[in-house]
């Protein structure tokens, strides 16, 4: 859930910035991808700077332990990269939105049974309640990468 109070935050921080003239930042995707790519650069940097934390999340049947946590914090950043590019945002867009699916099992995996990371609640209850977000963020990052649009918008009137 931290990870979404950062896309609220900065998508916020993104919006007040284009109405003090920012360029760029004009439409809410290019908000939301800003704001993605800074929030993906974080928690992937995270993933290399203190990755006991993540190694707590892993669920026992992966291989490799921390070369996976760490491959996954190349990911993000990765993808954060790529988001920032016109040449390579949809592709970026698509592969994020896939690896937030496929980091979905080790999410339900806390959940059904239970996680003790600092920096984290140790309350079950949790777990759960970040598991709706998952289809959120995957939602926010198609939209971000502009592979999908508003469904009431002129553009897609026509």
């Amino acid at each position: 859930m931290l990870f979404v109070a950062l896309l609220l935050i900065f998508t916020l921080l993104a919006a007040l910035a284009s109405r003090c003239g920012a360029a760029g930042l004009a439409s809410w995707p290019a908000r939301m991808r800003l704001a993605l790519a800074v929030a993906l650069l974080l928690i992937g940097m995270d993933h290399w700077l203190t990755p006991q934390r993540y190694l707590a999340m892993m669920p026992p049947y992966l291989p490799w332990h921390m070369e996976l946590v760490l491959f996954t914090g190349a990911c993000e950043i990765a993808g954060a990269l790529g988001l920032l590019w016109t040449r390579t945002r949809r592709l970026a867009g698509g592969l994020l939105a896939l690896y937030f699916v496929c980091v979905f099992p080790a999410n339900l995996h806390n959940a059904l049974h239970g996680l003790n990371v600092d920096g984290l609640p140790s309350v079950q209850w949790y777990y759960w309640l970040r598991l709706p977000f998952q289809p959120l963020i995957i939602i926010w990052t198609l939209y971000a990468a502009e592979l999908l649009r508003q469904p009431f918008s002129h553009s897609a009137k026509q």
